[in-house]
This record gives C-alpha cells, sequence and structure tokens, in this order.
C-alpha cells in the first residue's frame, strides 16, 4: 500500500488535484510540501491537527514537510467559514502567538537528517513588500473574477467583505510559489475549507513558474463526531495544545471519553499506529467495548505525542487514582490538574471536618454531616473518616497546599490552604 492509498483508507482525503500525477512524482522522488496555520492565538486546538499530522505521515516517507506560521496571514484574516470580518491584532501580539505555536509543531516534526522539518514565518517574505511590487509582480496575475468565483469570497458578498480580507487568498497564494521558487515546495496540505486558497496558489505558480512547472493541492476532511456535535469542543470550551490552557490529564481525558461510534476514525486520523494495530482495536470496540481498549491507545498516543510520556504517566496516574478514590499519594501539582473543575474550598486552618463539610457545602446541614460521618460516607485524601469529632490537621495537607474530600462515591471537593 502505497502512501496515498494509506491516507484513503484512514479517510484523510477530501479533495486532491491530479492523482495520478501526484502518485507518480512521490513515488519517483523526495518532494517538499507544506501545511500552514495562522497565529490567530498563542495555541493551536486539536482541530488544527490533522493536516499536520498527514504532513508527518509524508515525512515518515522520506518527503521535507514545510511547516509554515503566518505572521503575515495572520494580520489579514482568512475570511474562510467566516461571516463577517476579524478583528485585526497588532504585530506584537501575532508574534508572540507565532512563538508560542511554533514551539508547539517543532514538537510533532522531526528537523534532522535529509528530510527534516523546515519552519518558515511568511512574514519573512510578505512582510518585507512594497504595495507597488504586490500589485505589479503579484496582484495582476489573478483576475478579480477568478477571486469572485470562491466560495470564501461569494458567500461573503451580500454581508460585506472588506478589501484586506479579500486580498487573503492572493497573499497565500504568495506562500505557495515563494516555497515553490525558493524551497522546491510541490505540493501544500491544508483543511477542506483551505481549497480555495490551495488553488489559488497554483493559479499563480501557473502564471509565475515556467511553463510545464508542476505543483499540487490535496485538502483533509472536516472532523466530525457522529452524533452531530462539534469536535475538539468539552465544556470548557475548545482543548488546546498548550499544557496551561488544557492540561496534559485534561487532554487525556478528552481522548479516553471518546464515544466507540468515532473512536477508530480518530484512530486513523490522529495516529501512526498500522492498520493491523487499529484494525485489532476495531475489533476490540465490536467484541468487548467495556475494555475500551481502542479508547485508551488513542488517549496514550495522542498525550504521548503532544506532551511527552512523563505527561503520559502522570495522566494515567491521576486517571487511577481518581476511579480508585486513593489520591493520597498524587503530588500537589497533580492535584491542580486532576481537581482543576471541582467546588473549591479556602480554609483557614485546622477544622473539625463536620463544620468543614458544611462550610464547604459538601453537606447540607451538621446533622447530615455527621450522619454521612458515621455511615463511612466521608474521606478524607481517600482514606475514610468514621470519627465525628475528628479535626484536620496539618497531616491531612498534601505538600501543605491541599486536602481532598470525598462525599459518596464521585462527589469531591478540594481543600485549600
Amino acid at each position: 500500500m502505497d502512501l496515498l492509498q494509506d491516507l484513503q483508507w484512514r479517510g484523510l482525503i477530501y479533495q486532491q488535484t491530479d492523482e495520478e500525477s501526484l502518485r507518480n512524482v512521490i513515488s519517483s522522488e523526495k518532494i517538499s510540501l507544506y501545511c500552514g496555520a495562522d497565529p490567530t492565538a498563542d495555541s493551536l486546538h486539536i482541530g488544527h491537527l490533522v493536516p499536520f499530522l498527514t504532513l508527518r505521515r509524508f515525512q515518515q516517507h522520506g518527503h521535507r514537510p514545510i511547516v509554515l506560521v503566518g505572521g503575515a496571514t495572520g494580520l489579514i484574516g482568512d475570511p474562510s467559514g467566516k461571516s463577517e470580518e476579524r478583528n485585526l491584532q497588532t504585530l506584537e501580539a501575532v508574534q508572540k502567538n507565532v512563538e508560542g505555536i511554533q514551539k508547539q509543531l517543532s514538537a510533532i516534526f522531526d528537523f534532522d537528517g535529509d528530510n527534516g522539518a523546515v519552519m518558515v514565518n511568511n512574514y519573512d517574505w510578505a512582510g518585507k513588500m512594497d504595495i507597488v511590487t504586490f500589485l505589479r509582480d503579484i496582484g495582476k496575475h489573478i483576475g478579480v473574477n477568478y477571486m469572485l468565483a470562491k466560495d470564501t469570497i461569494a458567500s461573503r458578498l451580500e454581508t460585506g467583505i472588506s478589501f484586506t480580507e479579500f486580498t487573503y487568498t492572493i497573499l497565500q497564494a504568495m506562500d505557495f510559489n515563494h516555497l515553490y521558487e525558493n524551497l522546491n515546495c510541490k505540493l501544500q496540505i491544508g483543511g477542506s475549507d483551505q481549497w480555495g486558497n490551495i488553488t489559488s496558489g497554483l493559479e499563480l505558480i501557473r502564471k509565475m513558474q515556467p511553463e510545464g512547472s508542476k505543483a499540487f493541492g490535496l485538502t483533509i476532511p472536516l472532523v466530525t463526531k457522529a452524533d452531530g456535535t462539534k469536535f475538539g469542543k468539552t465544556e470548557g470550551g475548545a482543548v488546546w495544545l498548550d499544557a496551561e490552557k488544557t492540561s496534559p490529564y485534561e487532554f487525556y481525558q478528552f481522548w479516553i471519553n471518546t464515544a466507540d461510534a468515532d473512536v477508530v476514525k480518530y484512530l486513523k486520523y490522529f495516529t501512526f499506529l498500522s492498520h493491523e494495530e487499529i484494525e485489532g482495536l476495531e475489533k476490540s470496540v465490536q467484541e468487548e467495548p467495556h475494555l475500551r481498549k481502542a479508547q485508551k491507545a488513542l488517549a496514550e498516543e495522542m498525550t504521548r505525542l503532544i506532551h511527552g510520556e512523563d505527561s503520559l504517566q502522570q495522566a494515567i496516574k491521576i486517571t487511577e487514582a481518581l476511579f480508585s478514590g486513593d489520591v493520597r499519594n498524587l503530588s500537589a501539582a497533580e492535584i491542580k490538574q486532576g481537581f482543576k473543575d471541582v467546588p473549591t474550598y479556602e480554609s483557614a486552618g485546622e477544622e473539625n471536618l463536620v463544620d468543614l463539610l458544611v462550610a464547604a457545602k459538601i453537606s447540607p446541614s451538621k446533622r447530615q454531616a455527621r450522619e454521612d460521618i458515621a455511615n463511612g460516607a466521608v474521606s478524607v485524601n481517600g482514606e475514610r473518616i468514621t470519627d465525628t469529632a475528628y479535626v484536620l490537621q496539618n497531616s491531612d495537607r498534601i505538600e501543605g497546599q491541599f486536602t481532598i474530600v470525598r462525599r459518596g462515591k464521585k462527589k469531591y471537593s478540594l481543600i485549600k490552604y
């Protein structure tokens, strides 16, 4: 099975230009290809990952990936998928975002060897170009009628589109042409919403490069969920690659909670597991879904890829502690991750457990608190307490910072000092 057949098996090809020629090119030579992201925030979220992971699949087959972060295009704003104008960011904000995203993408690719990845920022060439050069040397080759036929532009004509966003597709076309000319880049990969921008690049290469020059485009389908809800969203918002925005534990939990109906598709999209491994996990979903082997494999592969082995093991440790209720061996840092969203109460010092349960709104009254304790329904740091006169001591504080109180099987509360 060749690379394009593998991508098709994984469901990763939505549109492509001249499939037969592309297959011939990538089977007969090692090419450079690129995928880009605009720095609209200082972190990518998991919705950005699939095109870049597809780029990495090409690297595994010996091709050279060019990873582009759009310091210039990020200043303009892509109209794709938008019904109104974006708010423009300052140059300083965009450059800060560029640095954050470049760091995240650096963890995904191998930058060593003959086909080591190349990281580029389109501000390095677009930011230096004056307006007259842009209009004469670039704009002259892209017709207005051609641009008006683009879905991303046509869909905005009624509601309005500024000249700034109208020219975005030319800027991205300029990127493809620049990389073709300077890094022999022959293929651009992007999400399905980038088809219009990719084909603009191919048009510019056709107009500006010598006759017979050949480049290609390939898009990845939008990631969807079987139940129709939006992929990559939780109650807390987007699932970010930045560990400060989405902790490794939360990241791990997102993947391990994947529905049976989606997990095999996500294993194909996001992981580098072999066909045999994925087919084995698919069989497990069908025959022993209660074991959730596929979800565990997905969560482990993704957390290891983005956050590393140490963070993966930490996420597993937190998960197991919460499941068993034995939280005594968690560190303060692990508690911050695992108990980020549980009810929190700040204590001034030593308190009687009954009073604490009421003050922290764990039990509705002292009578109920005493009853809960006497019935063995309350635990402190995983240890059941049945003494209604129990007073929390310094020894109950994990690293002097936290005490974890649980009422019943699943109702956790975090006591901070």
